[in-house]
């Protein structure tokens, strides 16, 4: 039952192979047996069997599964789920326990998803490494001495050790894709809008995203169907026509011209990484793909306008976290003024205190205009820029991170260092693209490296025809820890 895909899950409960409750309890026990990767904030195990149960009557009925009834799988901690612990990865959120789904939930639930517990992130998934979460650091399946990469950490961590058959994460800055990258797994990041945020605990509302981790694209594009598309409880969901994202995988992809943007293939990045991806790239070429340089001199902002617009958000939205409404509330505080600060500083840990002031800093008076809003008049210009290249060519093909995963302990006490991990990934959530990372290879030291394929607004269906192109010509995804 080891490193199922959703349609291996749905043949094997419909011929019978195994039963919906053996491959629940397969997973709870493995999850139980790798404590050790703190993958898991909590698990749910008696609502899973429940819905373990139900599967298999329905299969003894002789009823046909559809959807992604008996698949199991586990959602991030900043995602609600109705009746289970929400934290974030925080302390200030420990007990907190959500009212309601989110809409991505709900719709995964419908769907047939079995939840088996929630993962552990980065809080409020600010950080690069998965080492920022109140309750300790995850730790990369392929290497335990390496972090997972971040936020997203724990879902990447969990599909990559096989304790779930995929987890749904979040995208701020590069969340799903750099910890794809990290632990050798395929990893989503929507075109803003194109999926719901209602039931997200919002880190950066006008970039944050909702997407898949899985071990193989064809999934990546059967969860990004159920999870995608309009809602009403959301107004920045845009309305399109929803889109069949599997009916093109098999598309052969000759005579589409990928760029290359030499901005993102110079310095800083890991030499041996590189290598790896220069050879996915001749995999392209050798599929018929025209392979072209391509110029985006702006993007070299993009991480300077990220960590403006970011922590001003932040600093805006972790504003409802005062002990009063909901959340910790210090035991301690003799008047409402010592309410408001001693359970924020009891609660918020290290980054998200420095990007709270780094944010109110940067919104305040006199200094709005001179940071906050000169941002956004670069990233108006860093989405022109895309615009003009995306007439030129398909897609985009870069590293998704200049190294493979780090030690732990490496960069967490230095902040700059650890943003610089995101400098290939922040700027598809500023110019608001799609983006996803597929497995590239290993290292000498058996690293996943990860290849991050970028594509303009609202082109899933093209992005995951040129991944699913390059998976089935290689065996990278098939490499396990």
């Amino acid at each position: 039952m080891e490193w199922l895909t959703i349609k291996q899950v749905q043949n094997g409960l419909q011929n019978k192979d195994f039963s919906c409750t053996e491959l629940t309890n397969f997973y709870l026990q493995k999850i139980d047996q790798q404590k050790n990767l703190n993958a898991f904030v909590s698990t749910a195990p008696a609502s899973a069997l429940a819905q373990a149960r139900s599967v298999d009557e329905k299969i003894s009925r002789r009823e046909i599964l559809s959807g992604l009834e008996g698949t199991p799988g586990s959602i991030k901690d900043l995602i609600l789920v109705k009746g289970l612990r929400a934290t974030a990865g925080s302390k200030i959120l420990e007990n907190y326990q959500a009212a309601y789904d989110a809409t991505v939930v709900d719709r995964l639930k419908k769907s047939g998803m079995i939840i088996l517990g929630k993962n552990n992130c980065d809080e409020f998934a600010m950080g690069s490494s998965n080492e920022t979460s109140a309750w300790g650091p995850t730790l990369n399946p392929w290497n335990i001495t390496k972090v997972p990469g971040g936020s997203s950490g724990g879902s990447a961590a969990a599909v990559a050790a096989d304790l779930g058959v995929f987890s749904l994460g979040t995208d701020t800055g590069g969340s799903i894709r750099q910890p794809a990258s990290f632990c050798g797994v395929v990893g989503l990041k929507p075109t803003y809008g194109r999926v719901s945020r209602f039931g997200l605990m919002a880190m950066t509302s006008s970039l944050d995203q909702a997407g898949p981790l899985t071990r193989s694209v064809e999934d990546a594009a059967i969860i990004f169907q159920v999870i995608s598309g309009t809602d009403d409880y959301d107004a920045t969901c845009v309305s399109r026509d929803h889109e069949d994202y599997s009916a093109n995988l098999a598309k052969p992809i000759k005579g589409l011209r990928l760029g290359l943007p030499k901005e993102y293939w110079q310095t800083g990045l890991n030499a041996e990484v590189k290598t790896i991806l220069e050879q996915a790239v001749n995999k392209y070429r050798e599929l018929g793909a025209e392979i072209v340089e391509v110029d985006l001199p702006h993007t070299a902002y993009a991480l300077a306008v990220y960590y403006i617009i970011m922590p001003a958000e932040v600093s805006s939205n972790l504003a409802r976290f005062d002990g009063i409404r909901y959340g910790r509330s210090s035991q301690t505080a003799k008047n409402l003024w010592e309410v408001y600060a001693q359970s924020r500083a009891e609660g918020f840990g290290s980054e998200a205190k420095r990007r709270i002031m780094m944010g109110t800093y940067v919104l305040s008076a006199g200094y709005q205009n001179q940071y906050y809003l000169q941002a956004r008049k670069v990233q108006k210009v860093i989405e022109q820029e895309y615009a003009e290249v995306f007439k030129k060519v398909d897609a985009l093909l870069t590293p998704t991170s200049p190294t493979s995963a780090f030690g732990l302990g490496e960069k967490v006490n230095d902040p700059l260092t650890m943003y610089l991990s995101d400098i290939y990934t922040v700027s598809a959530n500023i110019a608001g693209l799609c983006g996803i990372s597929i497995p590239a290879g290993l290292t000498a030291g058996r690293l996943p490296v990860g290849l991050q394929i970028l594509g303009a607004p609202w082109t899933e269906s093209k992005i995951l025809n040129l991944a699913y192109q390059f998976e089935q010509a290689t065996i990278h995804h098939s490499q396990h820890p």
